[in-house]
Formats: C-alpha cells, sequence, structure tokens
C-alpha cells in the first residue's frame, strides 16, 4: 500500500497545490479559464494523440470493454437519477449529478495516473472509456436534462438538447485526438520529426497542468458556492461514484468473463480503477452552462477528489 501512496501522492499533491493557489489568490482566478483552454485544446489533445498512436490498434478496438462499460454507465445513469430525483431535485438536477457519478476524470487525471501505476500499455483501455463518457453518457445525461423544459415545449426541447449535446462533442477537441492516434496506429503512420517533438512536449505538460488546474477549478467552485446545502444532496452520489462504480464495473466485468466474452484481466482491472477515479471536473462547467445547480456538482467532485487519495489507492491494492 505504501508503494502504490508513493506513485498517487504527487498527483494529489498537485492537485492541492492548485487549491491552495487558487484559495491564496497566489493563481488569479481570471486566469483558470487559461489554463483550462491550454490543457483542453493543446497539451491534452497531444497527450492522447501520442497514446492513440502508440497503442495497438486492435486494443483501442475492444468491442466487449466497450460493452461492458457502456452498461455499467447507463446503469450508474438511471440508479442516480432514480434515487436523488425529489421535489427540489429535478431532471436538470438529477441528470447533471447523475453525469458526475458516471463519468470519472479519466482525462486530466486518469490517463497519466493508470498509465504511471500500470504501464502504457494501460493508456489503450482508458482511451475508450473516456470515448465512451465523451460521446455516450455526457450526451445522454444532457439530454434528460431538458426534460424539464420538455414538459412545456415537447419535442422541440429535445430536439434542441439532442443538438447542443452533439455541438459539444463534435466541438470538444480530446475525441478527434484519440481517433487521429488510433488511424495512425492502425496506418503505422510517424509524424515528420520536428512536428512529433513539438507534440511529445506539449503531451508532456498535460498531466502536471491539468492537474494543477483541477485544483484551481475546485477552489473557484467552492469559493463562489456558499449557499448551504445539506449532506443528503451530495454526498450519497459522491459514495456511488467512488464506491458503487468500480464495484459495479467489477461485478459486470466478472460475469463477462464467467461468459466467455473476451475480456482480459489486465482490462477489467484498468476500467475498474478508471471507474475508482473522482468525478470529472468538467462536468462544473456544463452544470453551470445548463442551468443545473453547480453548486451541488462541485461539491460532489470536491468530496469524491479529496477522497479519492485513499480509495482509488485502496482499490489500486485490492486489483494489482
Amino acid at each position: 500500500m505504501l508503494n502504490i501512496l508513493l506513485v498517487t501522492f504527487p498527483f494529489f499533491a498537485l492537485v492541492l497545490a492548485g487549491f491552495v493557489a487558487a484559495r491564496r489568490r497566489m493563481l488569479p482566478l481570471e486566469a483558470i479559464p487559461g489554463l483550462n483552454g491550454f490543457v483542453l485544446f493543446f497539451a491534452l489533445p497531444c497527450m492522447l494523440y501520442r497514446f492513440g498512436s502508440t497503442t495497438p490498434i486492435a486494443q483501442l478496438l475492444d468491442a466487449t470493454v466497450i460493452g461492458v462499460y457502456l452498461v455499467c454507465a447507463l446503469v450508474m445513469v438511471a440508479f442516480c437519477i432514480a434515487i436523488t430525483m425529489n421535489r427540489r431535485i429535478r431532471w436538470n438536477d438529477a441528470s447533471l449529478g447523475a453525469l458526475v457519478a458516471a463519468f470519472p476524470n479519466s482525462g486530466f487525471m486518469g490517463v497519466p495516473l493508470i498509465v504511471a501505476l500500470l504501464g502504457a500499455s494501460a493508456a489503450g483501455t482508458v482511451i475508450l472509456t473516456m470515448l465512451i463518457d465523451m460521446v455516450v453518457t455526457s450526451s445522454l445525461c444532457i439530454a434528460l436534462s431538458r426534460l424539464d423544459d420538455a414538459e412545456g415545449h415537447g419535442r422541440q426541447a429535445m430536439l434542441d438538447a439532442g443538438r447542443k449535446a452533439l455541438r459539444g462533442v463534435l466541438g470538444n477537441p480530446m475525441p478527434w485526438a484519440i481517433v487521429l492516434g488510433a488511424l495512425a496506429s492502425a496506418y503505422s503512420f510517424t509524424l515528420p520529426k520536428p512536428v512529433e517533438q513539438t507534440l511529445w512536449l506539449l503531451a508532456d505538460a498535460a498531466s502536471p497542468v491539468a492537474l494543477f488546474t483541477i485544483g484551481a477549478v475546485l477552489a473557484r467552485a467552492q469559493m463562489q458556492s456558499n449557499h448551504p446545502m445539506p449532506l443528503s444532496d451530495y454526498l450519497p452520489v459522491a459514495v456511488m461514484k467512488l464506491l458503487l462504480h468500480p464495484l459495479l464495473v467489477l461485478a459486470v466485468g466478472l460475469g463477462a468473463i464467467q461468459m466467455g466474452l473476451p475480456l482480459a484481466p489486465a482490462a477489467l482491472t484498468v476500467m475498474v480503477l478508471v471507474a475508482a477515479l473522482p468525478s470529472a471536473s468538467n462536468v462544473s462547467l456544463l452544470a453551470e452552462r445548463f442551468g443545473a445547480d453547480n453548486g451541488r456538482i462541485a461539491r460532489i467532485i470536491l468530496v469524491t477528489t479529496a477522497a479519492a487519495f485513499l480509495t482509488f489507492s485502496a482499490a489500486v491494492s485490492l486489483t494489482t
């Protein structure tokens, strides 16, 4: 366990550093969007392209991994909405809460952390789970979040939500970086050396800047959400993310293996660790954009990120 903590500590320490920097105003809050933009549009796509282009294409097209992880994501969304909806929490808040329960921070945190723990061979499985969460889980939850409007505007509101979700997917550079990397892997394409070295430098910056940015985003969200909130509004969702999600992936994955499906134990281990990650910090941006209770979403992300230092390390200890 100590060896695992020695690997995970620097990652969470960088998150803490970003949190403290923003809280103490050493990093102006106005600078956070710039850091986000650098990570989202430059560093992280380069890192994903590098992993995609150096991963065997068969690993990026594993249908069993896709099926198992997708089933678990859909179950998590349905269960979280069913458990949390009440007179105050309607479709918008319940759906974005379900997204934060089912969408791990696999981009900003998962890829570098799991690769550091398990080696570069784990990258392909992490990338597959990212695609599912960015394309399917996010789009579904955004569409469901518009059901409150659909009660008054019917089908048109749902169509508008579908178009917004599709624009969000198409405008996200990370799926495109993964696709381009997969094509490069399939056709053994290599970039000219100066271009490759430039992209690799940006890729090397992705992990530290992304982790620092997570902390800064969490601090900003906490500073801007001052209204009181009962623990019951956000703590159960945090528990679902950190405990129920990885256990569900483990159970479904073991069931798939028992049924004879070609799921490698190493791939299942990676999926369980992805599910054990804290909630994706970008869900807070979606909640703000779609008018959900961003204070609630920010609290869930903050709790899962703080607690994951122990829960994620425990998951690594139990599965590897």
